[in-house]
């Protein structure tokens, strides 16, 4: 299996490269990535500890006598991208309370969002919008890293939709506290500088549970053969094209959702060749 190179934490393929533009520095070969996980995350915690969150307004603001710091009301996840350890700090304003549950998005389902965007400039001081849309479908495979992890903290909502203008209810609702290595990193975007932290307030008003780009039968989440829980560097018939986004994907010219010996739907559960028993057929050149 060949692996698809180069996946970065700032890779964006969707909303946030239309929106922030493109970027303002140039990366350095030898940029100590893990070193500005450091800094980002004392910049994120020193924040936290002078911001509070203003529910008359909803709002963040800067701390004041009486009020209890972000710091005390956020909560964190640890993730690895390239090898790099990152917290990523999020405040739930709203968990969702949908009327049908469908649980929380993954990493590469799609969602039907609201958000602004908002620059750390210093541990006391945020920048003005630099970019918002009160409704947007994107992918979360083809987002910053920040978000594709930060909005499965949440669930999506009710569409309530009634001879107007389309209407959600009940969905979640929250801000998310990005450091730069799972944003743009050291690039940069339009107004967003290199290393440079970033926050989110964020609404999830809908999601496709299990979504599946390559309508192939198999949800995209599913499709990590190599099982890194990554996705987006699995590449079984190395045609440069990663397996969630190939409808063919060992290359074998039969579509995968058509290697369905047993016709139940799902081609992941096929195993017909006695010589590799733990393959499945869909990434199994010799069965066609």
């Amino acid at each position: 299996m060949k692996k698809i190179k180069n996946i970065f934490a700032f890779v964006i393929i969707t909303v946030l490269i239309h929106a922030c533009g493109n970027s303002s520095t140039t990366t350095l070969d030898d940029f100590d990535h893990e070193a500005q996980a450091l800094v980002d995350n004392d910049t994120l915690v020193q924040f936290l500890q002078n911001h509070y969150y203003d529910t008359s307004v909803d709002s963040v603001k800067a701390i004041i006598s009486g009020q209890e710091a972000l710091i005390d009301n956020v909560e964190s996840m640890k993730i690895t991208e390239n090898e790099i350890d990152y917290t990523l700090y999020y405040f739930v304003k709203k968990q969702g309370t949908p009327t049908i549950d469908k649980g929380n998005p993954t990493v590469m389902d799609s969602v039907y969002v609201k958000y602004n965007g908002q620059r750390i400039v210093e541990t006391d001081s945020i920048s003005g919008s630099f970019d918002s849309n009160n409704g947007i479908w994107i992918t979360l495979n083809g987002v910053i890293r920040g978000w594709a992890h930060g909005f499965t903290k949440f669930k999506g909502g009710d569409n309530v939709t009634n001879n107007g203008p389309i209407t959600y209810e009940n969905g979640g609702r929250g801000i998310l506290f990005i450091p730069s290595g799972l944003a743009y990193s050291n690039i940069g975007s339009g107004s967003i500088l290199a290393n440079e932290c970033l926050m989110f307030n964020i609404d999830l008003y809908e999601f496709v549970k299990d979504t599946d780009h390559d309508n192939d039968g198999i949800a995209s989440i599913y499709e990590d053969p190599d099982g890194n829980n990554d996705s987006r560097d699995d590449d079984t018939d190395e045609d440069g094209t990663p397996n969630f986004f190939d409808t063919d994907d060992d290359g074998d010219g039969v579509l995968t959702i058509n290697e369905d010996a047993n016709g139940d739907g799902n081609p992941a559960n096929d195993f017909s060749d006695p010589n590799n028993p733990t393959l499945p057929d869909y990434l199994n050149p010799d069965i066609n």
